[in-house]
Order: structure tokens, then sequence, then C-alpha cells
């Protein structure tokens, strides 16, 4: 179903959206989904919420007009086939869903999709295209050991300066099919196995699909991209809990929030 398709403001052809989510996220995807739908300044193809087989999501998506997809039809693993945790923590999940998202170039007909966090709510108007120019979004910090399973991956190091990790990204399924055919080439096996494979598993993030994306744009168009900075605020509260009065003043200083209410989350 169309999400807001008579939006002509936005630069290009129509995009899709992509919203990996679990039930821990009941909370905050419809805020998400009415956010994209109002604040993303280009005609919007369908909005795709992939996820486990769940009535509860389901529910969501046939009330918002999206599409829901199950998971298990975007790759060839699921969650059980990735063993990355230790004693205190288990990141198998949270490292299958950026999986997922490289998986996004199998869904629907059009040339770009954009990736969103199903914990992060867009409060001001975003464009992701401008003069021809993908924009992405991005921050000053990140995890070093993206930039180390990036250099495993690419035999390269990254070459851009800010951090991509910011919750949503614009992809461009030709440039994902050639990223995921570079690293399957260069390790002699399917692009997610060597993932899975460079990832140091003692670190707690060893992996960004944000920054290993990003990061691979950047060294192929440099200067051909747009960065802009994503001024996003983090917040320990469900969404529910923020006003449309609150939502405004935040909106005078970020342009997204994140809901964060998992313990010791870092991205």
């Amino acid at each position: 179903m169309s999400g807001g398709s008579n939006k002509q403001t936005g630069e290009g052809s129509r995009i899709d959206i992509f919203i990996p989510a679990i039930e821990k996220d009941l909370g905050t995807l419809p805020y998400v989904i009415d956010s994209a739908k109002k604040h993303v300044q280009h005609p919007i193809g369908r909005i795709y919420v992939v996820s486990p087989d769940s009535a509860r999501i389901k529910s969501v998506c046939r009330r918002k007009g999206c599409t829901f997809v199950n998971e298990r039809s975007l790759l060839p693993i699921t969650k059980a086939d990735i063993h990355y945790r230790s004693k205190k923590w288990d990141r198998s999940g949270w490292l299958y869903q950026q999986l997922l998202k490289l998986g996004g170039d199998k869904l629907g007909s059009q040339k770009h999709y954009l990736v969103m966090d199903a914990d992060t709510v867009l409060i001001r108007p975003h464009t992701f295209k401008s003069g021809g120019k993908p924009v992405f979004y991005c921050r000053k910090w990140s995890q070093p050991e993206y930039f180390r399973t990036y250099s495993k991956l690419m035999g390269k190091k990254k070459t851009a300066a800010s951090s991509f990790v910011t919750h949503y990204m614009l992809f461009n399924k030709a440039k994902v099919a050639q990223l995921k055919q570079k690293i399957a080439a260069k390790h002699g096996t399917s692009w997610y196995t060597a993932i899975i494979r460079s990832i140091d598993k003692t670190k707690q993030f060893g992996f960004s699909e944000y920054e290993t994306y990003g990061n691979y744009i950047h060294s192929i168009q440099p200067g051909q991209l747009v960065i802009r900075s994503a001024m996003n605020k983090s917040l320990s509260m469900n969404a529910s809990q923020v006003s449309s009065a609150r939502m405004k003043e935040l909106a005078k200083k970020y342009r997204s929030i994140s809901f964060h209410k998992r313990k010791c989350y870092v991205r």
C-alpha cells in the first residue's frame, strides 16, 4: 500500500521504506511509520515492516497501511544461525537485523529503499537526495570496532571523517548488490558469512551496516554525496509519553528522536 504517495516535494522517483522490527518495538513502531509518512520528502512507494511472524506486528501493518514481510523470506539464514554472545550479552538478533537491511535490495520495485530503525522517530522534514546526490545524515562519534570489521571486509580503511550511524539511511539497491558482490568475491563465500566471520565476537559492537554502506559509497564516489548533521536526540522513555507540544519543542533543536529503552544501548 502507498504511504503518502502524493508527496512530490522530494527529488527524483518514488522510494520504498524498510523497517525491521521485533515485538519489543511495538511501542515505537506506529510512531516511526507515521513520522516517515509525514517527514520523508519524497514520494513513498511501499512501507515494508520486516519481522518474525507476529500477529501483533501484522495488526500494526494493517492499521497503518504497510506491507508485512516475514524476515525469513529475505535471507537463507536465521538469527539461530548467528552465534554472537557472551555471558553478559547476546548480539545475535542485533546482527541479524543488520544483515536483513542489506538483504532489502530484494524487496519492491523501486531503485532505492530507506531503512529506518524501529526505535527512531523523525521530527523534521528529511530529504535523501539533493542535486542528484545521495544525502547522508551523520554524527561525530562511532565504535572503532565497526571500522576494523570494515577494513577486514573490504581490504581498505574507511575514508569518511563522519560516522554514518544515525538510525536511518537511504540505500541504492544496485550499490547494495555491488557491495555484497565485492565482499563475497574477496572472501570466497556468501556476503553474510563473510560479515559474520569478520567480526571479533569478543566485542559487543562488531559491525555496522550503516558504516559499511556509507563508507563504501564514500570510497567509490567521493565528493558525490551530501553530508548533513543528524542532530539525533536519545530519550529514555516511551514514545507515547512525549506530547505533541514537546515534540515541537524538540524539533527546534533536533531532526529525530531515538527511544532507547534497552539497557546499555549504544549504537
